[in-house]
């Protein structure tokens, strides 16, 4: 395959654009491993987020019962129609799939899951999409840059843990399955992968208000040196014995700083936010 696929894009002209961190996998064994690790069902419905040169696609194509593949290089047309030759349930759409409308993606395809080798310049703000507006994504099982992944999975007070964490974890369990060495890849990225396994389980930390939650979470990461108690005033615009008294009644340490609160504490939080709201 990997052969084949190098000779194609050489046949073709294409030239790899670091704009859009294509980085390609063509290793047989590992883009099957990859889907195997997604646990992807013949009835299943996968969604493809840049699909480079289709090798992913195809693998995908071979357990699944469906592919839509998003791609925003209009130029890797003439690549995919030979790479995917033959492969007769993959749709491969040429569009940014950040400016897709996702509801009526869903409309049409019902139920899904995502595997992709995502573009490392866009990974946060394309996981934040589906669980921001998703309401049928299953789950998500995504080639990233390896720090970033161990940023998915962090546990509260490492240097790992940030705000992605905790967004993540309000919809979504996070798990490392594989890492990737950038030999790899064509071209070689300078940094390591890893593949991470989002499973979406809603309702795993009740929270009345989500957006308020992804607000406060923000705020609390807003500058790491600050205590919570102080980015919160700052955030909010809050008086400092107000935040003093919410840290109080969720009895949070007044110098505590954000990085050391869990998931499940700033759901609390958040709550008591939206309860002081309510009552003045």
């Amino acid at each position: 395959m990997e052969n084949n696929v190098k000779t194609t894009l050489k046949t073709e002209g294409f030239a790899f654009k670091k704009r859009l961190g294509q980085n390609f996998i063509t290793d047989k064994n590992l883009l099957a491993s990859i889907v195997e690790a997604s646990g992807v069902q013949p009835s299943d419905v996968v969604v493809e987020i840049g699909c480079g040169a289709g090798t992913l696609t195809r693998a995908i194509s071979e357990r699944a019962k469906k592919v839509i593949g998003f791609e925003i290089d209009g130029s890797l047309k003439p690549v995919l129609s030979k790479t995917l030759d033959g492969v007769e349930n993959a749709e491969i759409i040429f569009k940014d799939f950040l400016k897709a409308d996702l509801a009526a993606l869903e409309k049409s395809i019902g139920k899904f899951s995502v595997v992709a080798n995502l573009p490392y310049y866009v990974t946060t703000p394309l996981i934040t999409k589906i669980l921001d507006e998703s309401t049928l994504c299953e789950s998500l099982t995504v080639m990233v840059q390896e720090e970033v992944a161990e940023r998915f999975c962090a546990i509260p007070a490492t240097p790992d843990y940030g705000a992605i964490t905790a967004v993540i974890a309000l919809r979504a369990s996070a798990k490392i399955l594989k890492r990737v060495p950038r030999e790899m890849f064509t071209p070689r990225p300078n940094v390591d992968s890893a593949v991470v396994k989002l499973t979406i389980e809603d309702g795993r930390i009740p929270v009345a208000d989500a957006s308020l939650y992804k607000k406060v979470v923000h705020a609390a990461f807003a500058s790491r040196r600050k205590t919570l108690e102080n980015n919160l005033v700052r955030a909010f615009d809050m008086p400092r014995e107000e935040a003093e008294a919410l840290l109080i009644s969720c009895k949070i340490d007044l110098k505590a700083r954000g990085e050391t609160l869990s998931p499940m504490k700033f759901a609390e939080l958040a709550d008591a936010l939206r309860s002081r709201n309510a009552e003045s």
